[in-house]
């Protein structure tokens, strides 16, 4: 992937339209920047939202999940790992 997408770009790989794009960008909703008059999506952002890549806090969000799930089923999952 570029290190750059524009949002005719994004919008493509997203299948929705390029106006629906530019406005999650102006309500904050797709981090992105002004580069002259366009704003462009970095690669790191696109993949987030594509779900090709965690962020830290995705990553922490899912250990803690994790860790729960072990605490409140830590037995009944030794049990059924052993069988």
């Amino acid at each position: 992937m570029k290190k750059h997408l524009t949002i005719p770009e994004f919008a493509d790989l997203l299948g929705i339209s390029r106006i629906a794009v530019y406005k999650k960008v102006k309500a904050g909703k797709i981090p992105a920047e002004k580069i002259g008059r366009n704003y462009v999506i970095t690669d790191k952002i696109a993949n987030e939202i594509l779900g090709k890549e965690l962020s830290e806090s995705k990553k922490k969000q899912i250990d803690l999940a994790v860790k729960k799930v072990v605490r409140q089923y830590g037995k009944l999952l030794k049990k059924l790992g052993s069988e």
